[in-house]
């Protein structure tokens, strides 16, 4: 699945929110100098985030597709699982993922961080946590029960956070069980974007696990969801949650 979001690489970069730039500033203020990998940079959403701010950002990505997409942006990428990329003996003040860190395994992932971070230099891998008011998450978990009934879980039927919770805990573990790292922290980024029902469902294709949904599902969940935001008129404000797992390199350089 992780090799599926290049099939439309250039609607994922149009339609996948930013970050906050208060992560992002976060971020580059405790690291100790402006030389970023980007693991899993994707199409550079975030890699040109952190270039906006005035960093020098390499990217490792699995798909070749989102690496020809951010290249056309002016970013250098490298195409390989970043558990298996080869540093050739270049060392970085950050390693930063957003929303990918999941398709890496957590302790390897740590690991080859470690092993390209200088010391004192910082690990934080971070997800865009997005929760619609009540009534609209309630008419969406409602669409994908009658039009997925099979999907192995519902990615409304809880709180957004409840995923992330678990992706947040894994990359902790990993950072600790590498042992060159200081101990986790997490912060949080509270933010908001309004969605017209052409935004969320220009972007709902991209969302991990649609890009193989049969053709005539997808239509199908399209036309549900949309109505869906048709009943609350058209829009909603979606209330947003960066969140970062963040820890020091502190081991020998």
């Amino acid at each position: 699945m992780a090799e599926s979001f290049g099939s439309d690489a250039e609607r994922y970069d149009r339609s996948r929110p930013r970050y906050p730039d208060a992560m992002v500033d976060a971020i580059v203020a405790a690291s100790p100098g402006p030389d970023f990998l980007d693991v899993g940079c994707g199409t550079g959403i975030a890699a040109r985030q952190f270039q906006a701010a005035g960093c020098r950002v390499l990217g490792v990505d699995v798909d070749a597709r989102m690496a020809d997409f951010a290249r056309r942006s002016g970013l250098e990428v490298e195409v390989a699982p970043f558990e298996a990329w080869h540093p050739a003996d270049r060392t970085f003040d950050a390693v930063v993922s957003g929303q990918s860190w999941h398709w890496v395994d957590p302790v390897a992932g740590a690991a080859k961080a470690a092993q390209v971070l200088h010391r004192g230099g910082r690990l934080a891998v971070f997800w865009n946590i997005l929760q619609p008011p009540p009534e609209v998450t309630e008419a969406f978990a409602a669409v994908y029960r009658r039009v997925m009934p099979d999907l192995p879980f519902n990615p409304w039927a809880g709180p957004a956070s409840d995923g992330y919770s678990v992706m947040c805990a894994r990359a902790a573990v990993g950072i600790q069980e590498v042992g060159s790292f200081s101990d986790s922290e997490q912060w949080r980024f509270d933010w908001e974007r309004s969605y017209t029902r052409e935004d969320w469902l220009d972007q709902l294709p991209t969302a991990g696990g649609h890009a193989q949904v049969p053709p005539a599902q997808l239509e199908q969940l399209l036309a549900g969801v949309g109505a869906a935001i048709d009943a609350v008129g058209g829009s909603f404000t979606m209330a947003c949650t960066a969140v970062v797992v963040t820890a020091v390199r502190t081991g020998a350089a």
